[in-house]
């Protein structure tokens, strides 16, 4: 059989609200999610070792079982009783430590792929399934397009059709300093923020609800987008509100943080000066900073 070649988009956390720490560690939350047009390539083929492997053009990748590629197809190859092996060649885009998923998209397109080439042991349900088990955002990369997350991101739903309508093929900005942030560490702080810290659930719901009324293609996100993670980000790592607040204030635009951080981003109009945008970015995050201008999926 020929290799096999998947896309495995990065995410947007358009909307997030932590509404509380469950008794397994996790935490629950609602959110409102988009892949996008950029992202990882994840190659592979069927190999006559007993083992999975995986080679990445990205040193500081890891290729033991931390790997959620590897991960995902050991926890494929249990769930469906596969005795088979590939071998993973993943071309690395996405920055790690930034919020955008890529790891989670990887590991989700790799139980993709190890389903095409056993023949579809897995209905799509059940490949759901797995992919809650290595890791909270990965079911939402078997939808292909906005979805709501609940729980701890494993409960996922497709986006209202009129939501959908107006993010597919927005131009969105997306941009990282050189820094990243650990997602362990964001929800420990929130955790151990002050009082308030958690959105109660209904209020989170309620705010979704608002954030998504009437919501029209070109509209931009307006005060009831939310991303409960950014006060103990924005708390240590000053660089990242002080940077959205001079593209608002210069520009008009509503940036965000997407899930932990550090990735940032801004929706933009279709007359937005990208370029200029682009130079505020680098200019105060340095040269060394992830910048792509792509669209939402």
């Amino acid at each position: 059989m020929a290799p096999l070649e998947l896309f495995c988009p990065a995410k947007l956390n358009l909307f997030l609200a932590v509404t509380g720490k469950r008794p397994d560690g996790f935490h629950d939350l609602v959110s409102l999610a988009a892949p996008l047009e950029f992202g990882d390539t994840l190659t592979f083929e069927a190999s006559t070792g007993p083992d999975f492997s995986l080679a990445c053009d990205d040193p500081a990748v890891p290729r033991d079982s931390s790997n959620l590629v590897l991960r995902a197809a050991q926890a494929f190859r249990a769930a469906s009783g596969w005795t088979g092996s590939a071998r993973f060649v993943l071309t690395k885009r996405i920055p790690m430590g930034a919020g955008l998923g890529g790891g989670s998209s990887d590991a989700a397109m790799a139980l993709v792929g190890l389903n095409r080439l056993a023949g579809s042991p897995l209905s799509g349900s059940k490949l759901a399934e797995v992919a809650a088990e290595v890791g909270s955002d990965c079911p939402m990369f078997l939808l292909g397009g906005p979805v709501v997350m609940r729980g701890r991101g494993e409960q996922v739903d497709a986006a209202p059709d009129r939501v959908a309508a107006a993010l597919q093929g927005r131009r969105v900005l997306v941009f990282k300093p050189a820094f990243g942030i650990s997602t362990p560490w964001a929800y420990a702080a929130l955790a151990k923020g002050a009082p308030g810290s958690y959105l109660p659930k209904g209020k989170a719901e309620e705010s979704l609800e608002d954030a998504l009324a009437g919501m029209r293609a070109g509209d931009e996100p307006g005060p009831g987008w939310f991303n409960s993670l950014e006060r103990p980000a924005f708390a240590k790592f000053t660089a990242l509100p002080v940077l959205l607040a001079r593209l608002q204030r210069r520009f008009g635009l509503a940036p965000r943080m997407s899930g932990s951080g550090s990735a940032c981003f801004a929706l933009l109009p279709e007359n937005a000066p990208v370029d200029e945008i682009v130079a505020l970015v680098r200019d105060a995050w340095g040269a060394s900073s992830f910048v792509i201008l792509t669209k939402l999926l």
